[in-house]
């Protein structure tokens, strides 16, 4: 990828961190550590991949995400706000009485392709989206986002094989594998190990890739493109809580807001990053 290229997306994915952090300290609640996980793979799909129109969210053409993981939005609104779906201010009013943003996404909120939070149903509503594209001739792709403690669900499993068995080239979903769900470690919980091994027996070409590396989400997603007769699974290793020190690699961030404290902190510790990549 060109460096310059590279820069500024990272710089992008910087931005809808601090508006991860943005919004779950004004909400008192909500998810950032695996919000956080997501924040660059959604950044090149914003910005490199997807066929999407912020200024016209309702295009029949476009391609589609469903956030399986629900209750990540934070990160999908960030996104979405950065995109010019709606205004950046917005973020400030998270999961409030009346306002437009809510704990998961709801398909009313521009860019909201499906609404999601029961876990395991988002896969399920990506396969169709993915069938009625082909059945109608459409040369859309849909993205579907899982958590790897959300794939202990049963019906990802089933929806792993209705797409496999109708050849659904055009259905990508990608495993946030940060290794950490809200019970603890996933592997200590109900392992879903091996992931890979399991998409593969499913019939999915499946691909590795590191979830804060540019390079390699590049990499993975050209490969991705180039698989014509299967659906695809994309297994990223990704870091719980990135970008802010106190909040990696720790399951307390499943579920938990920062106070005014570790909001300063969080947002000091990203405007630095933020300065040296535009230094």
């Amino acid at each position: 990828m060109d460096a310059s290229l590279k820069k500024n997306l990272q710089k992008i994915a910087c931005k809808v961190r601090m508006g991860v952090i943005e919004g779950t300290y004004n909400a008192k609640s909500g998810h950032p550590g695996g919000s956080l996980s997501i924040c660059d793979t959604l950044t090149y799909l914003y910005y490199i991949k997807m066929n999407v129109d912020g200024a016209n969210p309702d295009d029949p053409a476009r391609d589609r995400l469903v956030l399986s993981k629900g209750h990540t939005a934070p990160a999908l609104y960030s996104v979405l706000a950065q995109k010019g779906y709606f205004d950046e201010i917005e973020l400030k009013s998270l999961r409030h009485i009346g306002a437009i943003l809510q704990g998961h996404p709801c398909i009313h909120i521009p860019g909201i392709d499906m609404s999601s939070g029961s876990l395991g149903q988002g896969i399920s509503a990506a396969c169709g989206m993915a069938l009625a594209g082909k059945l109608d001739g459409k040369s859309y792709n849909v993205y579907a986002i899982l958590g790897d403690g959300e794939i202990e669900e049963g019906q990802v499993w089933e929806a792993a094989m209705f797409a496999a068995h109708y050849g659904l080239s055009n259905l990508t979903a990608i495993v946030d594998n940060n290794g950490l769900q809200i019970d603890g470690a996933i592997n200590e919980v109900c392992s879903p190990e091996p992931i890979t091994d399991k998409f593969a027996a499913f019939g999915w070409h499946v691909i590795t890739m590191d979830a804060h590396d540019f390079d390699d989400i590049d990499r993975a997603f050209t490969e991705a493109s180039a698989v014509t007769d299967k659906p695809v699974a994309i297994i990223q290793k990704s870091v719980k809580g990135k970008g802010v020190s106190f909040m990696e690699n720790k399951v307390d961030w499943h579920g938990k807001a920062p106070n005014a404290q570790e909001y300063s902190q969080a947002m000091s510790e990203l405007e630095a990053q933020l300065k040296e990549l535009e230094g």
